[in-house]
């Protein structure tokens, strides 16, 4: 048998294997605002390591997990929410109402803080349950339901007390002195590592669970996730429990950071909250985002705080403006992300 010319090879060979050059996988749109963030926190850590001297140090970026240890757990929680396309208003209010139940009966009963925060995490994983039941159950908008919790929960911290309550606990404050040590004099607080756990917990949840595959999918249609057999209901429910829960466990780093229960304490920190989640690029629609990028989306509102804080020259105030600009650009990021995923190939 005669051997096929080599010409002939070379041209089989070339209707065979495609060109290179469209083969090239171009950067998915949904990447773009977790890029974003990323590049505008070293932009920021950079301008601020140029500007202000020591602020390039090991403790100052640490103290961004220190100082906001209660909102990377709490926008962890709302992370989930948004990316199964709901919204949650009552955490800022239920980590208030953690801090007024535990300081009131270590304070004021005496119970033992290993009895307490176990008790009040059931109360918080309890009541966004109950949010995350009325929702799915009756069809209510989590706007509304979420809002009547906030409400809710806000208003039992003032039958509990008017005041805040201190708490003195020896072992307590203890626990709120605690130092993980690290390098060069540098240290991490128990809340801190408390914050980075959850955070390491919640990836691992939506990228390499069901349940976080199932909040994928029902974020990004629920109608669709219906006709795939997932578990839709129980999903909805979950992730406002797992809201819940979260917000419990941040009321609790919060008392460790504070040492007091009071009915102000986390006002507004559900926008916080939101803010860090849409900066962090999870879109507000659902079924796109990433639990790593809230991280750097609380993360950018610690920076933006440091900045001022090292500046010395500007009112507190400007953060708040900062962020409101960072917010109005995220939102038109997503519109422009929306827009071209849904137009046809």
């Amino acid at each position: 048998m005669s051997a096929l010319p080599t010409s002939s090879l070379n041209a089989d060979a070339a209707v065979a294997t495609p060109p290179t050059a469209p083969t090239v996988a171009h950067l998915n749109p949904k990447y773009l605002p977790l890029i974003a963030t990323i590049s505008l926190f070293v932009a920021m850590a950079t301008m601020g390591s140029v500007l202000y001297t020591g602020f390039f140090s090991a403790q100052v970026f640490l103290n961004l997990l220190i100082d906001n240890a209660f909102l990377i757990i709490v926008a962890v929680g709302m992370t989930f929410v948004i990316l199964s396309g709901g919204i949650d208003l009552s955490v800022g209010s239920v980590v208030a109402l953690t801090t007024m139940v535990l300081a009131a009966l270590v304070e004021h009963k005496g119970w033992s803080p290993l009895v307490v925060i176990p008790l009040v995490l059931l109360m918080g994983t309890a009541f966004g349950a109950l949010m995350g039941f009325l929702i799915e159950r009756f069809r209510l908008q989590p706007f509304i339901v979420t809002l009547a919790g906030m409400f809710l929960a806000r208003g039992l911290c003032y039958l509990i007390s008017i005041d805040s309550i201190s708490i003195s606990n020896e072992g307590y404050s203890e626990l709120s002195q605690w130092r993980l040590p690290l390098w060069e004099g540098a240290s991490l607080s128990l809340g801190a590592v408390v914050a980075i756990v959850v955070l390491l917990a919640a990836v691992f949840i939506a990228h390499c669970t069901p349940f976080g595959r199932a909040v994928y999918a029902v974020g990004g249609s629920e109608a669709s996730a219906l006709l795939m057999g997932l578990p839709v209901r129980r999903t909805l429910i979950g992730v406002y429990t797992l809201s819940g829960f979260c917000s419990a466990l941040a009321g609790v780093v919060f008392t460790f950071y504070m040492l007091s229960g009071y009915g102000l304490h986390a006002v507004g920190m559900e926008l916080d909250a939101i803010a860090a989640v849409v900066i962090g690029g999870t879109l507000l629609t659902g079924g796109v985002g990433y639990v790593a990028g809230t991280l750097f989306g609380v993360l950018m509102l610690g920076i933006i705080q440091t900045l001022i804080s090292f500046d010395g020259t500007l009112s507190s105030w400007w953060t708040r403006i900062v962020v409101g600009v960072l917010l109005f650009v995220f939102c038109l990021l997503q519109r422009v992300l929306t827009h071209r995923t849904s137009k046809p190939n």
